[in-house]
């Protein structure tokens, strides 16, 4: 009897472990650089560009072991907050206060065209998000209680502003915040979906506009960004995860995540929560969900029903490849980090 306890305790002890060790690690391989980012977009395993403060772009080509940092001509002062790339030579970033800027390259990054420019007074641009090379959504924050929104047919080239009179109303106090370029969010083959904080935090789908539970009443506080799950596929886009807080409570946990499953119609709180304020939240498969802040990075096994902290650095974005499995991280002083899993591990 004593010889079965024993194997009873080994055998959990032995899953515990296993359990804690499937876990991913998050390992920097780059910092120093005088920008702090908030832009990323990840082509593949191998190409990915990051946009931050100063008028700064960084790009590697080679999974992180090289990384060439360049200053936008003209926009030394300007702050970029999201970048979107299709490969190592075409990519789109904002640049976000008045006067609004979208920018374009096709060589890499050696030049920047000027695709849009707004001068009307509180002009605040978010974040951008593509369905494919083609369609595209760029946010902004409200300007006379309408939610800034316009789009792109043909790869970034040109944009058109909704007209006034089908932009969405925002209550008072309401805003988004630019802190991932993640609070747009393809939806499904049609729709995007887009969240905001301030005095009041709300899911926008179209026309739809549905009351979120996440922490709301300060001009810091609300929902940062939103992850979906099979986002673009044919029954995709009923679940997903709203991540946020009080930017001026780093450390407060309560009501700073949420995860639905039936398209936001209801919103269930993780049974363990992330451990403060997050800016970001990434899906690297149905169960598996990563989300950071500046007090550190969480993950999850279950879909988000509950997180354990996997580092204390801090970080503003996270993404996942869009083609491929590696998911980078970066945050101030240009930090910029990988999860790295047990070889075992798949995605």
């Amino acid at each position: 009897m004593k010889n079965l306890a024993f194997f009873l305790i080994f055998g959990f002890c032995s899953l515990l472990l296993s359990a804690q060790g499937s876990l991913p690690v998050v390992k920097i391989i780059h910092q120093g650089t005088k920008t702090s980012i908030r832009g990323l977009s990840v082509v593949n395993d191998v190409v990915v560009w990051a946009c931050g403060s100063n008028g700064t772009i960084g790009k590697t080509t080679d999974g992180g072991k090289t990384w060439k940092w360049t200053v936008v001509k003209g926009f030394e002062k300007r702050d970029f907050r999201d970048i979107e790339a299709w490969d190592g030579a075409t990519a789109i970033v904002i640049a976000v206060d008045t006067p609004a800027y979208i920018l374009k390259t096709t060589n890499g990054g050696e030049s920047w065209k000027v695709v849009y420019e707004n001068n009307k007074k509180g002009m605040f641009l978010d974040a951008l998000e593509f369905w494919n090379d083609q369609s595209g959504i760029v946010v902004g924050d409200p300007i006379d209680g309408k939610i800034f929104i316009a789009r792109t047919f043909d790869g970034g080239n040109s944009w058109q502003e909704l007209p006034e009179n089908v932009k969405p109303a925002a209550g008072s106090g309401e805003a988004l915040f630019a802190a991932s370029g993640t609070n747009v969010r393809v939806l499904d083959k049609d729709e995007a979906v887009f969240v905001t904080g301030g005095q009041q935090s709300n899911l926008y789908i179209r026309d739809v506009i549905s009351p979120l539970p996440i922490v709301k009443g300060t001009e810091t506080s609300g929902a940062n960004s939103i992850a979906v799950m099979d986002a673009n596929a044919r029954n995709g886009g009923r679940t997903m995860i709203v991540v946020g807080g009080n930017f001026n409570t780093p450390a407060a946990d309560s009501l700073n995540c949420f995860y639905s499953t039936d398209r936001g119609k209801t919103w269930t709180a993780p049974k363990v929560p992330p451990h403060g304020y997050r800016s970001c939240v990434e899906y690297l498969s149905k169960t598996n969900v990563v989300t950071c802040g500046i007090t550190g990075v969480d993950y999850s096994t279950d879909g988000g029903k509950r997180w354990r902290l996997i580092s204390a650095e801090g970080f503003n974005v996270c993404r996942i490849a869009k083609k491929g499995a590696v998911t980078y991280l970066a945050g101030s002083n240009g930090k910029i980090a990988k999860l790295v899993f047990d070889k075992q591990q798949r995605r």
